[in-house]
């Protein structure tokens, strides 16, 4: 699986539809994900799941209203539960190699093992592999051969063999349970298998309000193949404080594919984001490697501007945007749950 940062072919989207990802806030989201695709198009193409003509319709205008060119923006007809693309959409692998041949490794989806609505959401990898005319892959473990459940914001890889994911998400026996039963060497042996993660780098847990119950995207992110970002809570009351302090901990222990030391560098949190009552999983680390930029959650906080610089001085290849974000995180997600790279043919890093 490439790193996130090489060149994309393609970012893929799931227009919004579902109002219950957002009960009461859906008004603004479809001008949200506007935004973004106004920012992906220049340098890349972005491919859109829609329900139907009336939904690829009302894609369309918001788009043109907002003075996107439609050049770069491919729709395709996959109907979807919801829209949080980097969880179940095609999760594409790269041959080594100069033939860079392309494929997509077919992982299951239930819906973060928490709602009844999924199985529209499941069948996309398959879908597109056969649009694309792409191998399938399908993900399998242990002698029996059972498909193994994983969603794409629970990994995060370097794209040289480092994979970093957390045992709340992925090994927890008793909560939002993916794969019951499969033990952490079996894990590792499909991620080896199908992702080509030789080094999987295991943290402790999510950040509070994350409904996925420990997704890895919300808390530490490779931002090159050697450094990572890390989410750090500075107050000590917070819910945060202590498992972000554990996971830096684990980190400063741990090796890279080669055997060399991490560069753990810290990244902010915004202060606590509720609505109605809950709290919300806001997190900087949620961000998007695209070829045109990097966009980042903002929360109309004093850290936003620290947090938009500390990736700057990380990432210099193409700018650092943030995107208002507010909005979108009621749905308990931002930026990266809702995008999902296709990479292109061959592994060179575009400059922009």
């Amino acid at each position: 699986m490439p790193a996130e940062w090489e060149r994309h072919h393609a970012t893929w989207i799931g227009w919004p539809h579902n109002k219950s990802d957002w009960p009461g806030r859906f008004g603004p989201i479809p001008w949200v994900y506007t935004e973004i695709v106004r920012k992906l198009a220049p340098a890349e193409i972005v491919r859109i799941l829609v329900n139907s003509s009336a939904h690829e319709g009302a894609a369309r205008r918001a788009l043109r209203s907002a003075g996107v060119s439609l050049d770069r923006v491919e729709f395709f007809r996959f109907t979807t539960n919801r829209g949080w693309t980097r969880d179940f959409g095609p999760l594409f692998v790269r041959r080594s190699g100069s033939s860079g041949e392309l494929a997509i490794a077919r992982f299951r989806f239930n819906a973060w093992a928490k709602y009844p609505d999924w199985k529209k959401d499941d069948r996309i990898p398959e879908r597109v592999a056969a649009r694309l005319e792409l191998p399938l892959f399908p993900a399998r473990a242990g002698r029996g051969g059972r498909d193994v459940v994983l969603e794409g914001g629970s990994i995060d890889v370097n794209g040289r063999g480092s994979l970093l994911t957390t045992e709340e998400c992925l090994l927890d026996p008793a909560v939002q349970v993916r794969n019951p039963g499969l033990s952490r060497s079996e894990l590792e042996a499909v991620l080896r298998d199908y992702v080509g993660a030789t080094n999987v780098l295991w943290l402790g847990k999510g950040i509070a309000g994350d409904d996925t119950h420990g997704h890895v995207d919300d808390v530490c992110r490779f931002v090159n193949p050697g450094t990572v970002v890390l989410c750090r809570e500075s107050d000590p009351q917070d819910a945060n404080y202590r498992p972000l302090a554990e996971n830096r901990e684990r980190l400063e222990g741990m090796r890279l594919e080669d055997g060399s030391k991490i560069d753990v560098v810290d990244l902010p949190m915004p202060a606590p984001l509720y609505f109605a009552g809950q709290r919300l999983p806001a997190s900087y680390a949620n961000f998007y490697s695209a070829n045109a930029a990097v966009l980042v959650p903002t929360f109309n906080d004093p850290n936003d501007r620290v947090a938009l610089g500390i990736l700057a001085e990380l990432i210099r290849d193409r700018p650092v945007v943030g995107v208002h974000a507010v909005d979108l995180v009621w749905g308990l997600g931002t930026i990266h749950c809702l995008t999902q790279q296709e990479p292109a043919l061959h592994a060179a890093v575009r400059s922009v």
